[in-house]
């Protein structure tokens, strides 16, 4: 989760990761109660509805983003030189690291499925190959995964006219096959490649510009401003079916992306902006030290409510704020643990890990 580690880390992109934490663990520990027969909650409540609420998935989204910009500042020198020696040592450590959370996100899979990791790893292999590519072309890949996915998402339910379950609905958790191990990685799992790699494509064109000034932070502001709209948009005045105007964030469609990426680029834009603002704050410390721990942190989440959900049972579907409420206290101790190792160690537990097994 905290992305590839760039020569010098920009605090305020840390802290936009532990801020984005919160987020995902609000989401995931209310979606996953809602599961075991939660309530879902009614009338407002469902602005934060985990599955079609307008803040579903926008967390996610803006680590995406933030790790393609990580991968641009981690390849910055070998883009520079063009030293092909460099460049390729680049792509072995971003392929090496894309392996590792490939393995560790099926493994957790069994624990937390859907979790995201599977699909990370699948992300910084494909990094791997786009590093060198010029701005056009990420711009380019980046709208040819949003349209595809829209494209395959309206011909498997509207236009296939056969049974189409087996690309809509496989489970890699549940059937391991290299087939369904791929067609979830790409098209059908919960954060697939096709359109996920837009968000990726993004990060790494915004990490190019950084650190951003005042005046360009402006414009990316906008620019994420208007993507929402349009997004929205689309939605409401598109004269085709649901599927190809739709902002769920399950049908892939090009509306959603544009509101979730822009989402991802105005919380990114206004968190950095702050975190600039008052760097030495205690608030923009802490944060930012839990930034740098998110992988273990995300990995600990889902631990901790299989652990005090499933298995000792202190915390059972009920109300609508159980999750949210549940999903406070750990980031709140989340914050503090990851501010009491590293006043003794320079990286977190599983980032020390990878770090190690990926370099």
């Amino acid at each position: 989760m905290s992305g590839a580690h760039a020569p010098h880390r920009l605090a305020g992109l840390d802290v936009v990761r532990g801020v984005a934490l919160v987020g995902v663990c609000a989401m995931n520990y209310h979606g996953y109660l809602i599961n075991r027969g939660g309530a879902r909650g009614d009338g407002w409540q469902r602005v934060l509805d985990p599955w079609n609420g307008p803040l579903s998935t926008r967390f996610a989204a803006t680590f995406v983003v933030v790790a393609g910009m990580g991968i641009s500042l981690l390849t910055a020198e070998s883009r520079r030189g063009r030293h092909s020696t460099r460049i390729t040592a680049d792509r072995l450590t971003l392929v090496r690291r894309g392996v590792l959370l490939l393995l560790g996100g099926m493994i957790l899979d069994w624990v937390w499925p859907g979790t995201i990791l599977f699909f990370y790893g699948g992300y910084f292999l494909v990094s791997a190959l786009l590093i060198t590519l010029l701005d056009r072309w990420l711009v380019t890949i980046g709208v040819v995964s949003a349209i595809a996915a829209t494209a395959i998402r309206w011909w498997a339910v509207d236009g296939a006219g056969h049974d189409t379950s087996w690309l809509l609905y496989g489970n890699a958790s549940a059937n391991r096959s290299p087939r369904d191990l791929v067609l979830d990685l790409a098209v059908r799992g919960t954060h697939p490649l096709l359109p996920w790699l837009a968000f990726l494509c993004l990060g790494m064109i915004l990490g190019r510009r950084l650190p951003l000034s005042t005046a360009t932070r402006g414009t990316w502001a906008f620019g994420g401003t208007l993507a929402v709209i349009l997004g929205y948009g689309m939605e409401a005045a598109l004269p085709v079916g649901r599927v190809v105007r739709s902002t769920d964030p399950f049908d892939w469609a090009l509306p959603y992306t544009l509101a979730a990426g822009g989402t991802a680029v105005v919380a990114i834009v206004v968190v950095t902006a702050l975190a600039n603002r008052w760097p030495s704050g205690v608030v923009v410390r802490s944060l930012a030290v839990t930034g740098r721990t998110t992988l273990t942190l995300y990995v600990l989440h889902a631990l901790v409510f299989d652990l005090v959900v499933d298995w000792l049972g202190w915390v059972g579907p009920g109300a609508w704020s159980t999750g949210f409420l549940l999903a406070l206290a750990y980031w709140l101790a989340a914050v503090m643990l990851a501010n009491a190792w590293a006043a003794r160690h320079t990286h977190g537990p599983l980032e020390s890990v990878y770090r190690a097994v990926s370099r």
